[in-house]
């Protein structure tokens, strides 16, 4: 049995964001649970979204469940502020993000809000979070890119020197979710073995899966 993938939504996105890569891991039989932290326009702080995520993952799965996180866009930075700061690198075994400014992007300047703030380029917080990869390191873990991206400025911030890095040549950020190649990615990479570091965690465990609910999925 695969282990459960939560699936986190970007900045000013709900869970319908990530409807179709959802469909696609149903499909696959790799168990998807969308959960959309909120608000999600900035307003709160990345780490109060990553204690949110951290909550949902304690109420929705019995302890020492292993996980799978995917994050787009800000929702990657929500994922590795719950894995780096909040200990959920001991349930994580993978790690897949889609064009989140790990570095930072420029266009978060044209809201004054906190977490906008934290994602401009060189902010305390992605200081703190890119000062040591390590836990990454222990993952599996993905950074899935375009170079077309507009919405991350310069596109390249999405890159990491840990993990690997891929990038897929598709022309807008919103649609990035929806496209079959990078879908097809994702899958392919949530099926790849684990790193052993994390298999041999005495925590992890797998336990049978509850039906996933979505979260915060406007129609």
């Amino acid at each position: 049995m695969s282990e459960p993938t939560v699936l986190v939504p970007g900045f000013q996105d709900d869970a319908g964001r990530l409807r179709s890569l959802s469909h696609w891991l149903t499909q696959a039989k790799l168990h998807p649970y969308p959960f959309a932290p909120h608000p999600s326009n900035g307003t709160v702080a990345i780490e109060a979204m990553a204690h949110q995520l951290a909550q949902y993952i304690a109420a929705t799965f019995p302890p020492g469940q292993a996980i799978n996180l995917f994050g787009f866009s800000m929702g990657g930075l929500i994922c590795r502020s719950y894995i780096q700061q909040l200990g959920g690198a001991a349930h994580t075994l993978r790690l897949i993000t889609l064009a989140t400014p790990h570095n930072g992007t420029y266009t978060a300047y044209m809201f004054n809000r906190p977490a906008c703030v934290q994602m401009r380029p060189g902010s305390t917080f992605l200081r703190h979070l890119n000062q040591d990869l390590s836990v990454l390191a222990q993952l599996n873990f993905t950074s899935i890119w375009t170079p077309l991206d507009l919405m991350i400025v310069p596109a390249i911030s999405s890159v990491l020197p840990v993990g690997e890095n891929v990038s897929i040549v598709s022309p807008l950020h919103r649609t990035l979710p929806i496209d079959s190649r990078i879908l097809r990615a994702i899958v392919e990479r949530l099926r790849r073995p684990c790193l052993s570091q994390n298999t041999n965690k005495p925590e992890l465990q797998q336990a049978p899966l509850r039906a996933a609910t979505p979260a915060h999925i406007t129609h």
